[in-house]
């Protein structure tokens, strides 16, 4: 059973339920000083606790997104194989569609109503990258008298470890972009939706590892030459923003803000801004102080050309530890006179998804108001 089902959920919790039923049943049994009695004290208490821990951690992996399946939990992810379809004068394609769906809660399964959702296989032609993907096509892209019209482009990233179908199920992105457009909010707009983690298990931060994942060069290339020889969408930067929470945010920003060539306007929900060292990232920089000084947002502002970008940041007065930080990157950012910035400060909220469902009409009405499609 997949680590994500119901099934698994609620077999965990009927377990935790049984366990603590029979702790308070067997308790005065075994209430003797013997080492049987003990032990069985003991191995009832722990059992219990491990259930309920069990239970309360898939809960909220159900909830946030964290793991995928068993072999995303356990760190054995790391298969990069994908099939590549031999089209007759076509090429290989860069994008493999697996499969289609129809957006949550729409009222029809016609794409031109209900516009389409497609899992996706993403090769990266310079990098030799493959990730999964999902790519939300809105209903005007179906519609016979738009076969000829290009549509603007929004990269969607999850944080660490996340998963790309959280974005569809957890934070609604196709759908409220979907109710945005129709009420004529915001303009009808492509999301390709991915985790950052493009390595796995690896959290690369978006960066060019030396000698290893060159992460940053596949979201600010390789993505958007794959979603361009595959779908209705424009080259200029002006077509082309890029969002993510967390992790996300993180790489969004820097992206943006290394490839104004690529990306016309970038939004981090509760980002931070300089790429951490961990035993997830591993050694990210391989002693390059260059290319560490680059993943640090504040150093690039201070040091580097200013981009030709707009930047949207988000944070919570209470409930987010990047306050002061976003604080900061704000006036960091006003003082180039030179890359735009727009922000989004809540009175109070966690570091959640709950949090960044409040985050994202906003966030989306922002990007469409600054790309255009040509």
């Amino acid at each position: 059973m997949d680590l994500t089902s119901n099934k698994v959920l609620m077999l965990a919790i009927v377990l935790a339920v049984l366990l603590f039923a029979g702790t308070v049943w067997l308790w005065p049994r075994l209430a003797r000083q013997s080492w049987r009695a003990v032990s069985g004290r003991v191995g009832l208490l722990l059992t219990t606790q491990l259930a309920l821990f069990a239970s309360v951690g898939l809960a909220a992996n159900q909830a946030f997104g964290f793991y995928a399946s068993w072999a995303d939990l356990f760190g054995q992810e790391n298969g990069q194989g994908v099939v590549v379809d031999h089209i007759a004068g076509g090429g290989d394609s860069p994008v493999q569609v697996v499969s289609t769906s129809h957006v949550l809660g729409a009222s029809s399964t016609l794409p031109q109503v209900a516009g389409q959702i497609q899992k996706v296989d993403i090769i990266g032609r310079t990098t030799h990258l493959a990730t999964p993907a999902f790519v939300y096509l809105p209903p005007e892209y179906f519609k016979p008298q738009n076969s000829a019209r290009r549509f603007p482009v929004s990269v969607v990233l999850t944080g660490y470890p996340g998963t790309a179908q959280a974005l569809v199920d957890k934070l609604h992105y196709p759908s409220t972009a979907q109710q945005l457009a129709k009420q004529g909010k915001m303009q009808p707009m492509i999301l390709v939706m991915l985790r950052p983690t493009v390595a796995p298990p690896r959290d690369t931060e978006c960066v060019d590892v030396p000698g290893g994942p060159q992460t940053e060069t596949f979201f600010a290339k390789d993505l958007r030459d794959a979603v361009m020889a595959h779908y209705r969408v424009d080259k200029t930067p002006a077509s082309w923003g890029i969002v993510g929470d967390s992790t996300g945010g993180y790489c969004a920003l820097k992206v943006a803000m290394h490839h104004p060539g690529s990306y016309a306007a970038a939004a981090g929900l509760s980002p931070y801004y300089k790429a951490p060292i961990d035993p997830t990232t591993g050694d990210l920089f391989r002693g390059n102080k260059n290319l560490q000084n680059r993943s640090n947002l504040f150093w690039t502002l201070k040091h580097l050309t200013a981009p030709e970008t707009s930047l949207l940041v988000t944070s919570s007065r209470i409930g987010e530890h990047n306050y002061k930080d976003t604080l900061s990157f704000i006036k960091s950012v006003q003082d180039t006179n030179v890359t735009r910035i727009s922000s989004i400060i809540l009175p109070s909220g966690g570091h959640n998804f709950n949090t960044w469902r409040r985050e994202i009409p906003a966030t989306l009405q922002w990007l469409s108001s600054r790309l255009v499609a040509h």
